[in-house]
């Protein structure tokens, strides 16, 4: 509200007022969702390359740049779309201010997007040589086979950027709500740890949809990254929810999701749906190698992680701040 203007600088006085109501809605919700399939199936895609021979995963190194490279893209058109002014976003890289996480984590997120879009552009042009032999004559097609053969070496070494990267650019939106004031729900270490599970949980559910071609011990690896994220995930989220006692805010803040809340329906449904349910799912198919099944379990945690991830975003706004 305005208490006054003064005439001769045309500055106008306004009090600092509670904005009623949630402001962070399912623009962010999105955002956080789709920042945690962009980062998590780099995250597993590296223990993957690791752990087996890229001839179990034949389409791992196209399908998770492009994956990422998607999920990424809606990541940031969300967070711009969301700005009251996105046109000043520009001066977060003309005049960047680097004490600021949003800064920070902006040019990271940049960076980021920028060698997924390599790795993509790579992955692709090596998989679109595997439909041609060498004896093709066709001129463009023998181009781009001999820039994915020269470019392949590339791909090695701009890899392991992309996995550190990925790490701050998981993390850094934690930092963000952490520092909003009076969100006693949102601490830092908790919420950098959510966001590493959510990741995880994430990019392993999106790789397992890709997976139909892959050898059985690296889909048994995937149902295990599986259940051990919504597992831990899921045990933070129950250890804040029966333990918040020693912050009263955060009581009275979960109190929206406590028996009789108005988002208990909704956050035990994301509970089941995106974490018991595909735990179990999930370390069944680890003995029987069923696809169909292991999917389903991808397809609920990914929905649950949606829901949980909306309901944690609201809660805390929903409280009166005066």
């Amino acid at each position: 509200m305005v208490e006054h203007t003064i005439d001769a600088t045309h500055a106008v006085v306004t009090l600092d007022v509670a904005l009623p109501g949630i402001i962070w809605g399912w623009m962010i919700t999105l955002n956080m969702w789709a920042k945690s399939i962009g980062t998590g199936v780099v995250f597993v895609a590296a223990y993957l390359l690791y752990r087996h021979n890229k001839d179990a995963m034949p389409n791992l190194r196209w399908s998770m740049p492009v994956i990422s490279f998607i999920a990424l893209n809606v990541f940031l058109l969300f967070t711009l779309v969301d700005l009251h002014q996105p046109y000043r976003m520009v001066n977060i890289f003309l005049h960047p201010h680097w004490t600021s996480a949003i800064t920070v984590g902006a040019w990271m997120a940049s960076l980021f997007t920028l060698l997924i879009t390599i790795l993509m552009v790579i992955g692709l042009a090596d998989q679109f040589t595997e439909y041609f032999k060498r004896g093709c004559k066709v001129a463009p097609v023998r181009s781009l086979m001999s820039f994915a053969s020269s470019k392949s070496a590339t791909y090695e070494k701009i890899f392991p950027f992309v996995v550190f990267l990925a790490i701050p650019v998981t993390a850094y939106t934690a930092i963000i709500m952490a520092e909003s004031s009076a969100r006693e729900l949102w601490q830092a270490p908790t919420e950098v740890m959510q966001m590493i599970w959510a990741a995880l949980m994430a990019g392993s559910a999106a790789l397992i949809l890709v997976s139909g071609s892959w050898s059985q011990e690296a889909r048994k690896d995937l149902a295990l990254i599986l259940s051990v994220a919504v597992f831990f995930s899921f045990a933070m989220y129950m250890g804040e929810y029966f333990f918040s006692f020693k912050s009263s805010e955060a009581e009275a803040t979960l109190a929206y999701v406590h028996a009789g809340g108005s988002y208990n329906v909704e956050f035990w449904f994301g509970m089941t749906l995106g974490f018991i349910a595909p735990f179990f799912l999930a370390t069944s198919t680890m003995k029987n190698d069923n696809v169909t099944l292991l999917r389903f379990a991808a397809i609920l945690a990914l929905v649950g992680l949606y829901m949980a991830k909306d309901v944690w975003l609201k809660i805390p706004q929903m409280l009166p701040l005066s």
